[in-house]
């Protein structure tokens, strides 16, 4: 990448996926223009309805040249219908993605904006963490792997040394760059896990407590999964950075956006070493596909936390403090079931008139 060129691969998914994709392209259109950058967009095709006319949920070498792009965006992907003979969904690309690209964290950041009204009592400036879902091992490892017989079904979580250590660093050092939890200013990582029951999850602590011990300036605590489903809710404020195995990750983040507007609010990135890409968290909701209902922020969002990750710092402000602007001047209304009360459409121009 130039400093003045960026290069996205996008993938405009199933359901929802192409219009909140298209939101974001026409946002990330205008910060760049702003930002004096080039962008150009490589669309690659993936997901459900591909899957359902090809057998594959991407095309041969797709996952070389997403390596290749600057940055990869991906809309939502999965259709309900669109599913493998023994029941499992098909055409989705976590599994595909994640492991094939080796991003092996995922980062979600669960933020309360001014002007979002949550679940909870709590004010914008209380929420603000960030949870960081081990990617590419845990249960969700057992995908497609799993035995059954009509009787009994078994599925195997798999912890790693290798795998837990590199993703509980990468939690370390987002808590050092950040400011801390709310509540407190502290900067801490919590690990949220169930070692009190399974050996995968002791094995976690364990490593957990070992890299914990290379970041003195960074407060390290344990929470038990069901104690820490408690406090996303009722002290969410007290959280900073929060690792977790992948089916925790995916439960939990969950709860903590039902605390800050929905799903709809909630960005993500699948981080590695060599490759990264970025999501909303939620699915592809495929019953309110079309009907310009689907909330555009967590793309939106996701888009900045691309860019970031890009080295694009000014353009990723640009284009988050439009989204929070939006919302803090009434510009953007959410309904209580997270849509927007204008339509997908009226907030993605609200956005790009404040960039």
């Amino acid at each position: 990448m130039s400093d003045d060129a960026l290069e996205l691969a996008v993938i405009r998914g199933d359901g929802i996926g192409p219009e909140l994709v298209d939101s974001a392209l026409e946002v990330l259109a205008a910060v760049c223009a702003a930002e004096s950058l080039t962008l150009r967009v490589l669309d690659e095709p993936g997901g459900a309805a591909h899957y359902r006319s090809t057998g594959e949920p991407l095309p041969p070498g797709a996952l070389e040249r997403l390596r290749r792009a600057d940055g990869i965006l991906k809309g939502p992907v999965g259709l309900p219908e669109v599913r493998h003979p023994d029941g499992t969904e098909a055409g989705l690309l976590g599994g595909v993605m994640r492991i094939g690209l080796d991003t092996y964290a995922n980062v979600r950041p669960i933020r309360l904006l001014p002007g979002v009204t949550g679940a909870t009592r709590h004010e914008p400036g209380q929420i603000g963490y960030v949870i960081v879902r081990e990617n590419t091992e845990g249960l969700y490892l057992s995908r497609g792997a799993g035995v059954a017989t009509h009787h009994a079904a078994c599925d195997q979580l798999l912890v790693t040394r290798a795998g837990t250590e590199r993703v509980v660093r990468h939690a370390f050092e987002l808590a050092v760059g950040r400011a801390g939890a709310p509540s407190d200013g502290v900067s801490r990582v919590t690990c949220v896990d169930k070692s009190n029951v399974l050996r995968s999850f002791a094995l976690f602590r364990e490593v957990f407590d070992e890299v914990a011990g290379e970041y003195a300036e960074v407060a390290a605590e344990h929470l038990y999964a069901d104690a820490a489903a408690y406090e996303l809710v009722a002290r969410p404020e007290r959280f900073d950075v929060l690792v977790m195995e992948n089916f925790l990750g995916d439960i939990l983040s969950d709860v903590g956006a039902a605390t800050v507007g929905g799903l709809g609010m909630c960005p993500s990135g699948n981080i590695g070493a060599s490759a990264a890409y970025f999501e909303p968290i939620h699915g592809s909701a495929p019953s309110i596909a079309g009907r310009d209902l689907a909330n555009p922020v967590s793309q939106l969002l996701s888009a900045g936390m691309l860019l970031r990750h890009a080295q694009q710092p000014a353009a990723a402000d640009r284009l988050e403090r439009a989204v929070e602007a939006a919302f803090a001047d009434g510009a953007v209304r959410l309904r209580g079931d997270g849509t927007p009360e204008l339509g997908t459409r009226a907030v993605t121009r609200a956005v790009v008139a404040r960039v």
